[in-house]
């Protein structure tokens, strides 16, 4: 019998189960601990480093600490502003406790401890947790010689054994970080959440005891939307002209468009039009290009910020129903790792077998035998992102659509696999044919597009390119006169609501969350009422509007003027997470950011304490008029 005790804890009750299958062949026994939840699973393995071990796998359910300020430092005990310098403790919460006893009781005999969290930094702080819940059952563990972590991104069976025979090191630089990151959003959270509850609620603004959070991430994206918004109010339409001539042969028409664009002064096309009519009445020359090849290029490997904007576009899924279901399918060992920024294939991974997998699949799988047999493989575009923790988003094996109960796993498995399959094929192809009149000093064109190869569209359902409608063979210098022609006019547009997709995409540009917590923060917004989702029109997208109460805060914010900072715009919480990386990268310590961002946002709380009538007015202005604009509005009938 080995002396070599191992105990692994996997982050999810479902991944320790399934690794715990890989590693005993299936031959594992099952042991209830002191959670319902999180099973023991004992089994033998031969690890490549240690040889025969007795293992144990259990797991945590998410973040097994938190980090509190003691009970001294309560709502009402002291002002707001002191929690910028208060001790700081870490406590286990009440529906974790269980958890955290049980592998206290599972270290004690464990020679080695096993992480098998997830590859991110989140998953490295829990592992740093998981270590302090094992050191205090087992002294002897020790993070230098006793604690290693396995690095995995996927539940297939290979991946699984490999990561179990050649773990790594905890990354205490990515710990640091999240740690500076949980304090920095500890204290000014709750500092500006206490101090906004407080004076709203004294003014009668809101109801007394009402909780109006404040989040270093929250409010930047709510300022998104409040900013759109505004600008669909105040939107007035201006008017525009422009000249368009229609040319015809052989019983054939080309509208031709003026390159000179829309004009906001009437009287230039005006004038413009009348010389053409006066001094060139014969018409103008028409000059034909050659057909030129065009593409239309597949989509990049899979993110999860991308996963997310297209599940809001193609499926009407928020951004959390569609992190929800990647994860379930992930667990079940279907997906790779959810999450990820890499938009990048790695050159050694064998894209050929994840293709081969989904040749079974009665709906697409005659498309992946053609990309294996039928030479129309192409390697995947490579992008600009790699986070070197997980590569895209792809997926491992093949499960039927029909055993997926879950209509948003469905749409999410379909989606992700018709995206792998359209990134490993060739881009579509075709012919663009552009026309050019020349009448007078004016130029007008004309484009038209034939489709020739549809490619990775033959499976890619999701995006539509036809060909358009085609010109007639005009003779190059061939003189021609319009067959139709005239001054017209048109109106700007306004901008649109905010949809849940843009806004994706705006937080990632922007740095606010990661591609982990985007939608935590707009579920955020959304169950605090500063915002809400409603359709535009019978059938049209639905859009997030901010409510009154969202209105005002950020309208409050904007009329206090800081000190070269915003709490409103996305600045100072993507600097942080820009300081956040250098923690990683071992740039800057995590005392040396703790210590820049929490005297700014100090700094910025004594502006906002001294100029809360500010915030009050405009929320309460926000409010009546709404109350105002909701009495003076006529039901439909």
């Amino acid at each position: 019998m080995s002396n070599v005790r191992v105990l692994c804890v996997a982050e999810k009750p479902t991944i320790a189960r399934q690794v715990s299958g890989v590693l005993s062949g299936g031959s594992f026994r099952t042991r209830n601990g002191k959670s319902k939840y999180n099973k023991n699973f004992e089994f033998t393995y031969n690890f490549g480093q240690w040889g025969y071990a007795q293992v144990v796998m259990t797991s945590v359910s998410g973040h097994l600490l938190l980090i509190d300020f003691p009970s001294n430092y309560g709502w009402d005990k002291v002002t707001p502003g002191r929690l910028f310098e208060a001790p700081i403790t870490e406590v286990v919460p009440n529906d974790k406790k269980d958890i955290y006893n049980n592998i206290k009781q599972e270290a004690r005999f464990a020679t080695i401890l096993m992480i098998w969290t997830d590859c991110d930094r989140e998953g490295e702080y829990i592992g740093w947790e998981i270590v302090k819940a094992a050191q205090e059952g087992n002294p002897r563990i020790q993070i230098e010689t006793s604690v290693f972590r396995s690095q995995f991104s996927h539940l297939e069976r290979n991946h699984v054994i490999h990561a179990a025979n050649n773990p790594i090191s905890l990354n205490m630089k990515a710990v640091d970080a999240v740690a500076c990151r949980q304090e920095i959003d500890l204290r000014v959270g709750l500092s500006f959440t206490r101090l906004l509850s407080r004076s709203l609620g004294s003014s009668r603004v809101i109801e007394p005891k009402t909780l109006i959070s404040y989040g270093t991430c929250q409010f930047p994206t709510l300022g998104f939307i409040v900013d759109r918004y505004k600008r669909v109010k105040s939107f007035v339409p201006e008017q525009f002209w422009y000249i368009k001539v229609t040319l015809k042969k052989n019983d054939q028409m080309a509208d031709f468009h003026w390159t000179r664009g829309n004009i906001f002064d009437r009287l230039f096309p005006t004038l413009v039009y009348s010389d053409l009519l006066a001094r060139f009445p014969q018409g103008g020359k028409v000059q034909m290009s050659h057909p030129r090849p065009t593409s239309k290029w597949k989509p990049l490997p899979l993110t999860t910020v991308i996963l997310q904007k297209d599940c809001s576009v193609y499926f009407k899924m928020s951004a959390k129903a569609t992190l929800d279901a990647a994860e379930k399918l992930y667990q079940s060992g279907w997906l790779l790792y959810p999450r990820t920024e890499t938009d990048v294939f790695p050159d050694a991974m064998d894209l050929h077998s994840l293709i081969q997998n989904q040749t079974q699949s009665p709906i697409w799988g005659s498309y992946a035998l053609e990309l294996l047999n039928d030479g129309k493989f192409d390697r995947p575009r490579a992008g600009k992102n790699n986070d070197q923790a997980h590569p895209p988003i792809h997926p491992v094996v093949f499960v039927s659509t029909d055993v997926l109960r879950d209509s948003n796993q469905r749409n999410v498995y379909e989606y992700v696999v018709r995206r792998f399959l359209a990134s490993c094929s060739r881009d579509a192809k075709g012919e663009q044919t552009k026309a050019t009149f020349e009448w007078g000093h004016e130029k007008f064109v004309a484009e038209g597009v034939m489709v020739k190869e549809l490619n990775y569209l033959e499976v890619y359902k999701y995006q539509k390119w036809e060909s358009s409608k085609q010109l007639p063979q005009f003779e190059n210098g061939e003189l021609i006169k319009p067959f139709k022609h005239g001054i017209f006019e048109g109106k700007t547009s306004p901008p649109q609501y905010m949809t849940e997709a843009e806004l994706i995409l705006l937080m990632d540009a922007n740095g606010i969350g990661t591609d982990a917590t985007i939608a935590e923060h707009i579920t955020k917004i959304i169950d605090r009422q500063y915002v809400s989702k409603t359709k535009v029109g019978r059938g049209g997208p639905e859009v997030l509007v901010p409510s009154w109460l969202g209105m005002g805060l950020i309208d409050g914010f904007d009329s206090m003027e800081f000190d070269d900072i915003s709490l409103s715009k996305p600045f100072l919480r993507k600097d942080l997470e820009v300081n956040l990386s250098m923690i990683v990268s071992g740039s800057k310590t995590k005392q040396d950011v703790l210590t820049e961002f929490v005297t700014l946002y100090k700094r910025a709380y004594a502006t906002t304490n001294s100029k809360l009538p500010l915030l009050n007015d405009s929320c309460r202005r926000c409010r009546d008029l709404t109350t105002t604009q909701a009495s003076t509005t006529t039901p439909a009938m």
